[in-house]
């Protein structure tokens, strides 16, 4: 799924080809939006919110898309060549210059002003960690609220600070050498602030494109943890460690070493 600075970084991108264009044409072929009337409509501006992108009209309306698993967004120009089929477009937006085609997202709607207020799964988010307002002790505090669960599986929670995805969390778990297993209740509030403050640093730095790395380019591997069940952890040597987690069972990487794990789980 991408995370957060994905989304960030395809917001901006639409916004810079599509903000303040009229649509010259749109077509759809997800049933709700088939009969839908856009041409005309001008782009006022595309935002990110967490995993979330959304497209603000002139008349109100807000294309909303979550790009899970399988989403994504691509930009053309006219007469170029799509990296994939036809088929697979669930919404295409033209202006002058550019097409604008969204690909696989299982989440695409077409939201009303008072939709997007009762919008549950947009309206409940928690602060969004690459928004110039985020709100560091409503974090906390919604984090506090799920004392019961473990940290590898909060930090994933939306509803308590959007835009964390599994990478970000077990890359900032490993460099705070926090147990991903450990129970909220079982850390401080310093502990808890800096974790989220990594994740923010980590992807905030990965905004640029690119390659994302929570690493120094020089040295090797981008990564310390993620993806690399049965290596040696640069830090200390031992064999990094994978085991599910939460009830989506999301792979937690780490160090039982660095991290403290004992036992092993």
């Amino acid at each position: 799924m991408p995370e957060g600075d994905t989304i960030f970084r395809a917001a901006q991108t639409l916004q810079k080809v599509l903000g303040g264009q009229t649509l010259t044409g749109f077509r759809a072929s997800w049933p709700k939006l088939r009969d839908v009337e856009l041409v005309g409509r001008r782009v006022e501006k595309v935002e990110p919110r967490g995993k979330n992108l959304l497209m603000h009209f002139d008349d109100g309306r807000v294309l909303h898309t979550h790009m899970m698993m399988t989403g994504s967004w691509h930009i053309y120009r006219h007469g170029e060549s799509w990296q994939k089929p036809e088929r697979m477009a669930l919404v295409v937006l033209e202006t002058e210059k550019f097409v604008a085609v969204c690909f696989n997202a299982p989440v695409v709607e077409l939201l009303s002003p008072l939709q997007l207020r009762r919008n549950k799964n947009l309206s409940s988010l928690g602060p969004d960690l690459l928004a110039k307002d985020f709100d560091l002790e409503e974090a906390l505090r919604r984090l506090r609220e799920r004392r019961g669960m473990e940290i590898g599986e909060a930090l994933l929670a939306q509803r308590v600070v959007a835009g964390i995805g599994n990478i970000y969390k077990c890359e900032a778990l490993f460099l705070c050498r926090v147990n991903p297993f450990a129970k909220v209740a079982e850390l401080s509030d310093e502990d808890l602030k800096r974790l989220i403050l990594e994740a923010q640093k980590w992807m905030s730095a990965n905004l640029r494109g690119g390659m994302r790395m929570t690493r120094p380019a020089l040295m090797g591997k981008r990564l310390w943890v993620y993806g690399r069940s049965g290596e040696p952890c640069f830090k200390c040597g031992a064999q990094i460690k994978m085991k599910r987690q939460g009830q989506a069972m999301r792979s937690t990487y780490f160090c039982p070493q660095c991290q403290n794990l004992k036992p092993q789980p």
